[in-house]
């Protein structure tokens, strides 16, 4: 089959896919709307935050959590909280979620949906896209320049998705004037309430539990200086597990400098599942029991690509390095909203052995991180999830 004709065949199945969503949700439109808040979810941590603050201050409003299977949030379906799996192959499950979506005074997205292309809400409900990023690297929405290669019906579909966002939770004024060239949305449907999962940076109770988990499975870290390796989602590392860094150099040169290194990577990369013992030590895997953001607290020097994860890591005024090795063709396949090189609040390498020589002088490049945390985080400052639930609730 021509690449012509699977593309053909992926926007019919989307087509019908998206048809009878509407079907269903015109029905269920019939029904009046309740006190409701329906979250839907493929990250799940800004989420869990918003509805961990919503329980803090006692907000009488019913909650249902639609859930992709890559969502973190962690929420028991007790009868007066609703859980369902969201566009999996449970229909039943997404008959339930339409209704719910349809009848909902509050829905709170943190990533794009199609569905809601082929849906208008009623007039007194408020739909919010609080995005999974703190900040952008890399261009999306109406700037991504894969767009380009996507059909009519497509790009017709992604600027109805934008146009179903009443808000967008932003954390800078950096990042409000990208959500307004990534969603072509005007400037008052932006919330400058900070991000709510950053409240963790701010909440000691909440790092000091982190880093006891970390220790409790890894108690031989306590002592180490710990380097944390999360690179960015590539398509084309999925079923190879390359990892990009000499982890064999790494070891050799940093063995006897009491240096381990945190391997942080997409669960859907493959990599080996001896490298602990190929490395002793110095190598631990860390999979999805650990949010990122709870292993960034016990992390002394981040390495890391074109990820989100410098945004929220800035908070903590610790080293940063930018082990960048595709970087041109990263740029031309994906497009950055600024620089990287000159943006990036540390140095820029492209070998393992540029790394090993940063990692000794690391420290000699903190002084961006400030004015970096400063640009992206200036509205998150603690309060981000309280900002949000009181703009909705009160």
């Amino acid at each position: 089959m021509t690449f012509y004709k699977l593309l053909m065949a992926k926007e019919f199945a989307i087509g019908i896919y998206l048809f009878c969503f509407k079907v269903l949700f015109s029905i269920f439109k019939l029904f009046p709307l309740y006190d409701k808040t329906t979250f839907v979810t493929s990250f799940g941590d800004n989420c869990q935050y918003i509805a961990d603050e919503m329980d803090k201050q006692d907000i009488s409003v019913q909650k249902v959590f639609l859930m992709k299977s890559s969502s973190s949030i962690q929420v028991k379906d007790d009868g007066e909280t609703i859980v369902l799996p969201f566009e999996s192959k449970n229909i039943s499950a997404m008959i339930r979620s339409i209704y719910h979506l349809a009848t909902s005074k509050w829905i709170i997205i943190d990533n794009y949906f199609g569905f809601l292309s082929a849906i208008s809400f009623k007039k007194q409900v408020t739909c919010v896209q609080v995005w999974h990023a703190a900040g952008a690297v890399k261009q999306f929405g109406a700037k991504d320049p894969s767009i380009k290669n996507r059909s009519a019906g497509a790009r017709k579909r992604f600027f109805e998705v934008y146009d179903k966002f009443d808000y967008v939770t932003a954390g800078s004024e950096r990042m409000a004037e990208i959500y307004q060239e990534s969603f072509q949305l005007p400037a008052s449907h932006i919330l400058r309430t900070g991000i709510p999962r950053t409240d963790f940076f701010f909440d000691d109770e909440s790092k000091r539990t982190a880093r006891n988990a970390l220790l409790a499975k890894y108690p031989d870290l306590e002592h180490k200086k710990i380097m944390l390796y999360a690179p960015t989602f590539r398509n084309d590392g999925l079923n190879n597990g390359e990892i990009a860094l000499n982890l064999e150099l790494l070891f050799e040169e940093l063995k006897g400098e009491n240096y381990a290194l945190l391997l942080k990577l997409h669960p859907a990369v493959k990599a080996e599942h001896d490298l602990q013992d190929k490395f002793p030590g110095f190598i631990y895997p860390v999979n999805n029991e650990f949010h990122v953001n709870q292993l960034l607290i016990s992390t002394d020097l981040l390495i890391t690509d074109y990820s989100s994860i410098p945004f929220e890591f800035s908070f903590l005024g610790r080293p940063m390095i930018f082990f960048a090795y595709d970087l041109e063709k990263y740029v031309q396949e994906r497009g950055f909203w600024e620089d990287y090189s000159s943006s990036m609040p540390g140095p820029v390498v492209s070998t393992t052995e540029e790394l090993l020589r940063k990692i000794r002088t690391a420290d000699h490049s903190l002084m961006k991180i400030a004015s970096f945390n400063q640009k992206w985080n200036e509205y998150s400052t603690g309060n981000s999830s309280r900002n949000l639930v009181d703009f909705l609730f009160k």
